[in-house]
């Protein structure tokens, strides 16, 4: 269209309206506000990391390959892992609307006390090999924010030790049946009498997982240097300092090393557990016991009447076998079964806060988080352990509040649509 002569168009009308000057400098201070530059190399790493994925891809740029894809990798084709984590991905919420959120609370009870969040640290095996503050840093970081911590039978930590980095805390033991019980049994009598007050007694773990990434990286206990391992230390010299000027890695169930994770998982675990071993560890701990790596709902039925406080949703981080059921998907159902009679808790493929608040709206009573413990450990130490843990919070607490709930026991199933793409044509259960 062509303006008549004479007609003034908007654009020169909006021209005139708006006048033009040089600006002053006064005008410009305000927006030369620079940030002061932090010259702690480790404090900026972890300040620029938003996401538990910011800390992976730093874990990842820090440590050598084998033991990066020692936390990173699953069994065989790692889809238990993949599935894990598309499960929380294809979340729909539904948000309530003009509910007063200014104040949210994210506390609860789990195992008879007291978390200030709904996630704990989970039980992580060969931690010091990570990074060299192991599991002392994942106990004082979990002591500071008041949320368990919980130490593997693998761990590289004693049990007295980590009691002694979070000695006001709250602290579960994860315990694999060997098969030299007495092994254990010890190890059940120390627990308890270093106030560890949560036995995890793991069930899913009779052999080794088939962990492809450590046999194609040669990754072994101790670790074993090679030429491929020497040339992937070279960008990472800070962790071989660490490794050789740090105390020796010692495991209070494996009397032996040398050789992969699953050679020495193969060696120490008994293939023959069963339900009486269950029955003698509920005599030997007088503490909360409760069952790891329940994965079918007719077995946590059958739980419900033994003498168990809980159980956990696990596949193990999808590391032992391969296409096993998503404790995400299996959660629903066994909530309804048993909720009543025991606490369900839940872990595998956590990676963010709104996770988390999935699972509580669905009925999990508790969280445990590993991977993104051992990404933020990789990535900083117990500082970044402490970033993880912030993070999560951050998450949880702006999901909360978007949602419009303030607190926990708010959260419902009609929060959360748990949107399908995997679709049985029959079932096994």
């Amino acid at each position: 269209m062509f303006n008549r002569p004479g007609s003034d168009s908007s654009e020169n009308q909006a021209r005139r309206r708006v006048q033009r000057r040089v600006p002053k400098p006064a005008d410009l201070a305000p927006l030369m506000q620079f940030k002061k530059f932090d010259f702690n190399a480790s404090r900026r790493r972890l300040a620029s990391a938003l996401t538990i994925e910011d800390l992976r891809k730093i874990a990842k740029r820090r440590t050598p390959q084998a033991a990066f894809d020692y936390t990173e990798g699953a069994a065989e084709d790692e889809l238990s892992l993949a599935r894990a984590r598309q499960a929380f991905k294809d979340v729909e919420f539904h948000p309530a609307i003009l509910r007063d959120v200014s104040e949210v609370d994210t506390s609860c009870e789990v195992f008879g006390g007291p978390s200030a969040l709904p996630f704990g640290i989970a039980p992580t095996g060969f931690t010091r090999l990570m990074q060299t503050e192991g599991e002392i840093a994942g106990a004082g970081a979990a002591g500071a924010a008041g949320i368990p911590f919980s130490l593997s039978t693998l761990g590289t930590t004693s049990i007295e030790d980590v009691q002694a980095a979070n000695p006001n805390g709250r602290n579960f033991f994860q315990l694999y049946v060997m098969k030299d019980r007495q092994i254990s049994y010890d190890l059940t009598e120390r627990a308890a009498a270093a106030g560890f007050d949560t036995l995890l007694f793991t069930v899913d773990t009779p052999v080794a997982g088939a962990r492809l990434r450590d046999k194609r990286n040669g990754f072994s206990i101790p670790p074993a240097l090679t030429v491929k391992t020497i040339a992937n230390a070279v960008p990472r010299p800070w962790w071989w300092y660490d490794f050789l000027t740090t105390p020796p890695l010692e495991f209070a169930s494996l009397s032996s090393t040398g050789g992969t994770v699953g050679e020495l998982l193969d060696k120490a675990m008994d293939p023959s557990i069963n339900f009486e071993d269950l029955k003698t560890i509920r005599e030997l701990f007088p503490g909360k016991l409760v069952v790891k790596g329940v994965q079918t709902v007719q077995d946590a039925k059958k739980l419900a009447g033994l003498g168990v406080d809980g159980i956990v949703l696990s596949n193990h981080g999808g590391r032992q076998l391969d296409r096993a059921p998503v404790p995400f998907y299996l959660l629903p159902e066994v909530v309804r079964e048993v909720g009543n009679d025991l606490e369900i808790t839940l872990d595998t493929g956590i990676m963010n806060g709104a996770d988390i608040v999935s699972s509580i709206a669905l009925g999990a009573k508790f969280t445990f988080v590993g991977r993104a413990y051992l990404y933020g450990l990789m990535a900083g130490g117990r500082p970044g352990v402490d970033r993880m843990i912030q993070i999560l919070t951050d998450q949880i607490v702006r999901t909360m509040k978007l949602l419009e709930v303030s607190t926990l026991e708010e959260l419902e199933p009609s929060h959360v649509t748990q949107l399908t793409r995997l679709v049985p044509r029959s079932t096994g259960r």
